[in-house]
């Protein structure tokens, strides 16, 4: 019987790289976007996370009663809402982040993790943190923040947003003593331009996340 996997997205531009990656697999694949959270965390002043987290779950009750296999959260700050939560009337949780977070833990050398939305950066590298602090790893990470950038993607402004990216990826990839990788989804495409331009092998999130979906739900190619 072909799996079925609810995703959480907090804005629409990452419905597209989800769909792409899974592409080759037999799974149905169902989208729910809910921009309103993320919106009231980043613009309101001392926005109560309780209500954010409150409205997360709703989500997720939601999205498990649709009669899926397992549950994808692709924003960083919804994830991290959620704080050790694994499952929602008993369906799985898949963090987009964790399998990454695997990874990063995995380098001995010292990395870059680039960013261009500052609003996912604090959840994203507290639970880094304390993913590493929990397998006992030590990490030289250097936290990059690309300013006045993720606002591109947000007004739809995609090939802008992109050639930012990849001007900067080029400027980084100069340091051949640190591991770079992208920590969002909505840079995925630009990574994997540059990937193409330069031959210069550039992690992500997504490129990990696929692995860990196909292995826990199990999943097929298409024939």
């Amino acid at each position: 019987m072909k799996k079925r996997l609810g995703c959480l997205h907090a804005h629409y531009s990452n419905i597209e790289y989800i769909e792409r990656a899974l592409s080759i697999y037999d799974i149905d694949l169902m989208h729910f976007v809910d921009s309103s959270i993320m919106y009231r965390m980043t613009s309101v002043g001392n926005y109560d996370k309780t209500e954010a987290k409150k409205k997360v779950k709703e989500q997720l009750d939601w999205i498990a009663q649709c009669e899926v296999d397992a549950i994808l959260i692709t924003c960083t700050n919804y994830i991290a809402l959620l704080q050790d939560q694994r499952m929602v009337a008993s369906v799985p949780i898949i963090k987009i982040d964790e399998p990454y977070f695997e990874y990063i833990c995995t380098l001995s050398q010292p990395q870059i993790l680039l960013f261009t939305n500052p609003a996912t950066v604090n959840g994203t590298v507290e639970r880094l943190e304390k993913y590493a602090e929990i397998h006992q790893k030590s990490l030289d990470l250097e936290i990059m923040i690309m300013e006045n950038t993720f606002e591109l993607i947000m007004k739809g402004l995609k090939e802008e947003y992109n050639a930012e990216i990849i001007k900067v990826l080029h400027q980084l990839v100069q340091d051949d003593q640190k591991a770079i990788s992208v920590a969002q989804l909505s840079m995925v495409d630009a990574a994997k331009r540059f990937e193409q331009q330069t031959s210069h092998g550039m992690m992500n999130p997504l490129k990990i996340v696929v692995t860990s979906i196909v292995s826990q739900l199990d999943l097929q190619k298409k024939s």
